[in-house]
């Protein structure tokens, strides 16, 4: 049995990688590429030497990742270690030889920019879900996330890579071009976030009322969700009042309103966005 949990989740584990790799790659290939875009992380640091000298970009991209690779494998551990590898080898073979069979984009440079940045973005997102990555500046970006848990995937994508941006730009004067690679390199930030936290998202009411228990039943009733009551003074008129405490999904968060509304008319709503929701009926349970 462990066994076959083991196979399901090295399976899952190819397939993100595998599709992952292909939104990198025709990201990378077949929009910046011909659009001259001074790209982020390694794989621009490889646009930057096959610009020079036509290296291949995929291999370029595997001799820089080495080195880091080697001095990031002790932080983050052997797992996470070989998996990268893995993806590594993948999305370059994927950058040199599967993206090229795709057309390329011949249009507006701000239309490929955009699609640059979610394309790739999201390629790069899933594949972080994963607890893997692309190597090159993958591995900063992850070792920084271990030293700094509470900054955001995309905040260190985005610090990590505006380097290499500005390099690209510099060294080929193109100034347009480096504004377009900063565009993509805040879209792969938000993408990154969108999809490594948003899935999970949700919206967290804080529902002031006098009324808490027929509050609590009305939102189990209403879409079977549990909430908690908890125990307040109001601080001007020194009441006792009860804060019912309730997390939903985004769709759910109407209805809650509605009935909570139905059930005392004079209770006050809080509602907050919830970036992650982990427990029973959500993420973890």
């Amino acid at each position: 049995m462990a066994n076959q949990t083991r196979l399901r989740e090295v399976g899952i584990d190819l397939a993100v990688e595998f599709f992952g790799s292909i939104c990198i790659a025709v990201g990378i290939y077949n929009f910046a590429v011909h659009a001259e875009f001074p790209m982020t992380g390694f794989s621009g640091v490889a646009m930057i030497v096959n610009r020079l000298t036509g290296f291949p970009i995929g291999i370029m991209t595997i001799l820089l990742n080495l080195p880091v690779a080697a001095v990031c494998c002790r932080l983050l551990g052997r797992g996470f270690f070989i998996k990268s590898i893995r993806c590594m080898v993948i999305s370059s073979v994927m950058i040199d030889y599967a993206a090229p069979l795709f057309p390329a984009f011949q249009g507006d440079r701000m239309l490929a920019a955009i699609c640059t940045g979610v394309i790739a973005g999201f390629g790069y997102a899933i594949i972080f879900m994963r607890g893997s990555s692309t190597g090159g500046t993958d591995f900063i970006v992850m070792a920084v996330k271990v030293l700094r848990p509470h900054m955001s995937l995309g905040k260190i994508v985005f610090l990590a890579d505006a380097g290499v941006v500005l390099a690209g730009g510099i060294l080929f004067r193109d100034v347009e071009g480096m504004v377009y690679g900063m565009i993509i390199n805040y879209l792969f930030a938000v993408v990154v976030d969108k999809v490594a936290y948003g899935i999970d998202s949700g919206k967290l009411a804080l529902i002031v009322t006098e009324h808490g228990q027929q509050v609590v039943q009305e939102i189990e009733c209403c879409c079977g969700r549990g909430a908690t009551i908890l125990k307040a003074s109001g601080g001007y008129t020194r009441q006792d009042k009860q804060v019912v405490m309730c997390a939903c999904s985004n769709k759910q968060m109407y209805t809650v309103q509605k009935q909570v509304k139905a059930a005392d008319a004079d209770s006050f709503i809080i509602i907050l966005e919830s970036n992650e929701v982990l427990g029973e009926g959500f993420k973890g349970a």
